[in-house]
């Protein structure tokens, strides 16, 4: 058994001081104590948080980070996606997301959502396992030592009733049958859960979402909702319907289910994702990177959605700076202060976030949680000087000095059990602008 001693610790929704935390052999959490004395137990100092979940994440877009902000769009950002996406192998992928995924962790995640449609060969021929590119993930996520929901995803069409571009025919099964007989044969294993998702409306016919939704069946959903108004628009010209309610006529939205983005929905799009229990996914910093506009956090929340965070595109992986992009975004569109308190986006990044990917137990410190544990520095030239409830604030993923997954230490003083990742990174990236 190990025991660490926090000086401080978020637990049951506040910041305690000296909380001592016992973890099982199984890398679960047996005993939590308020107010403990360290007694010889492994010192975290500064402020303990529960792991972080990164709901949603397209590992190979981390090459795109600090190489496409020229002038443009999501969609003239969109078309340099496809060509690094169409440059990458298996044993590329492989070294890129270890890389981003390791990159993750020393930011606090400890589990990752994986929106994955890069599934095929860059002509769309299969590899000789189906899942090759997949099962690249998986062990690209056990380098990195971070928990990985796979979400498989649908990926039939160019836009409405197109059909896919050259650059996407990678993506694609040929018809949902197909897509669904391939995911079947993916399983859970310890550090792993099988998920599912509808790339966007925009991809998935309509006859063909019930398909995916059964295939789906007790396993976490996701899916773009929204994203751009554009979206919305085809939608509307050709469904009569929004996006969301295109979605909750063929059964999509559920308790089970995750909205990714929804940045550009209406007030009864907000009702109905409500009232079905279905999770919203925020990305914050993608949204502004790609001038995609400001969520509708605040009315989310209003109404009793479950939000969720995630880093999305990688233009930065750092959860405090997701946390704070829900606030000060809503500051500006409200025009007005602490919207979602420091608790509250505490449990957005950790619980709320792994409930979407299908980890109920994760983001706690509390007996039978993983022992998932993100130690903050409260003496650096950004926290000095803050309240200990009040960190997320302030801190940036560079303050992180220890974390721990199911009771392993995979980050010591800022430094990742994968040596020199910054270099790793770069290796696997430059070759694929050359």
């Amino acid at each position: 058994m190990k025991t660490y001693w926090c000086e401080f610790a978020f637990v049951g929704g506040n910041t305690e001081r000296g909380v001592k935390v016992a973890c099982g052999d199984d890398g679960t959490i047996s005993e939590v104590t308020i107010g403990a004395e360290q007694d010889g137990a492994s010192l975290l100092m500064g402020v303990v948080l529960p792991g972080f979940a990164n709901t949603h994440s397209h590992a190979f877009h981390r090459a795109l980070r600090g190489r496409t902000n020229a002038r443009g769009s999501f969609w003239t950002w969109r078309e340099e996606m496809y060509r690094i996406a169409n440059r990458l192998d298996p044993e590329t992928y492989l070294e890129l997301a270890t890389a981003t995924y390791a990159e993750m962790v020393m930011a606090g995640f400890t589990a990752v959502g994986e929106f994955h449609y890069l599934h095929h060969q860059p002509d769309g021929k299969a590899y000789s396992d189906p899942n090759h590119m997949g099962e690249v993930l998986r062990e690209a996520a056990k380098r990195a030592g971070i928990r990985l929901t796979l979400l498989d995803t649908c990926y039939l069409s160019g836009g409405i009733g197109q059909p896919l571009r050259p650059e996407q025919v990678r993506f694609g099964d040929g018809d949902v049958d197909r897509w669904a007989e391939r995911m079947s044969a993916l399983a859970d294993d310890e550090n792993t859960k099988i998920g599912a998702a509808i790339h966007s409306v925009r991809a998935v016919p309509d006859d063909a979402m019930s398909t995916v939704a059964e295939a789906a069946t007790g396993r976490p959903l996701h899916v773009h909702l929204s994203e751009q108004p554009q979206e919305n628009g085809e939608c509307l010209a050709i469904y009569g319907v929004t996006p969301s309610e295109l979605l909750a006529s063929h059964g999509i939205l559920g308790p089970g289910t995750t909205a990714v983005h929804a940045t550009h929905v209406e007030p009864s799009d907000i009702a109905l994702l409500a009232s079905s229990s279905t999770g919203v996914c925020l990305c914050p910093t993608t949204e502004r990177d790609l001038g995609d506009g400001i969520d509708e956090g605040f009315a989310f929340d209003q109404a009793g959605v479950r939000i969720s965070l995630g880093t999305d595109q990688h233009v930065t992986i750092d959860a405090f700076e997701e946390m704070r992009g829900i606030e000060m975004n809503q500051r500006l569109k409200e025009k007005a202060r602490g919207l979602f308190p420091p608790d509250h986006l505490i449990r957005i990044s950790s619980e709320h976030s792994h409930q979407a990917l299908g980890w109920p137990d994760g983001g706690r410190i509390a007996v039978g949680a993983p022992c998932d544990l993100v130690a903050v520095d409260l003496d650096s030239v950004r926290t000095s000087g803050s309240e200990p409830e009040q960190v997320v604030m302030a801190a940036t993923s560079a303050d992180v000095r220890t974390v721990v997954v199911g009771g392993r230490e995979i980050v010591s003083e800022g430094k990742h059990q994968v040596s020199n990742v910054p270099r790793i990174l770069r290796d696997a990236i430059t070759p694929l602008w050359d």
